[in-house]
């Protein structure tokens, strides 16, 4: 029998993430994949929430750089995120796992109003809760979100799930083939060295909370899994080698 090493869990899916290859709208084969990995996760007795970006329908910095207002371009940026997570909402329901999708914008036709005890209540009967929309305020991250609700709802770890990519290196591995992935890096290590795991303000919070950081390659299977359990992946931020 497989023993998860946490208890609750955040995992940050890119919205290029849910659009395959492509990166643009949603890939349905994709988005299936995350969710039944997710589903053998909620079965090991894990609770599960999930904050999603909207990138695979729209990029604040693009429409920021063709001159429209940084404030309008993010919140149009945190509905992208809503259409992603009903669709990962669906996949899930499919395999048979409750879900709820919580908005930081109210949304009342199509989803709950976050509330974070409300949250907590989900997480504790066993349903997978989506965060979506951000924080609900621009000039925020989806990676800020997800420090943010991992602090409020006191998880465990932070799961970073990327496309392509099996951890932090110290340059881009798909334009220098000499790149040197990371095993291990601190908090400090991340924000001296600018390494792109999570913007300064989400690893700011992260690291005053002491939230530790799991970034890996979701593409392969069951790698969710696998990083639950505790197995060596991707690059861990926050700890020792021995805190992993």
């Amino acid at each position: 029998m497989v023993t998860p090493k946490f208890r609750r869990i955040v995992l940050k899916l890119s919205g290029e993430a849910l659009g395959g290859i492509q990166s643009t709208g949603i890939d349905h084969d994709v988005v299936r994949v995350i969710a039944e990995d997710i589903r053998e996760v909620v079965q090991l007795g894990v609770e599960v929430a999930v904050v999603v970006g909207g990138g695979n329908f729209w990029r604040c910095a693009v429409g920021s750089a063709q001159g429209m207002d940084r404030t309008t371009a993010d919140y149009m940026g945190m509905l992208a995120t809503v259409i992603n997570a009903l669709a990962l909402q669906d996949a899930l329901e499919n395999l048979g796992i409750s879900t709820r999708v919580q908005t930081a914008i109210e949304m009342r036709q199509i989803a709950e109003p976050y509330i974070r005890r409300r949250a907590l209540r989900h997480l504790e009967k066993g349903r997978v809760v989506i965060f979506a929309s951000g924080t609900g305020n621009p000039y925020f991250t989806t990676d800020t979100t997800a420090a943010l609700r991992a602090a409020e709802i006191e998880a465990d770890v932070i799961l970073m799930a990327k496309r392509g990519v099996d951890g932090v290196y110290d340059s881009d591995p798909r334009e220098n083939p000499d790149a040197t992935r990371f095993e291990n890096l601190s908090y400090i290590d991340v924000l001296r060295s600018s390494l792109g795991v999570m913007d300064s303000t989400a690893t700011s919070l992260c690291m005053d909370n002491q939230i530790p950081i799991i970034v890996f390659n979701f593409s392969e299977r069951r790698n969710i899994v696998n990083a639950i359990c505790g197995q060596k992946i991707g690059t861990y931020v926050g700890g020792t080698p021995d805190d992993k």
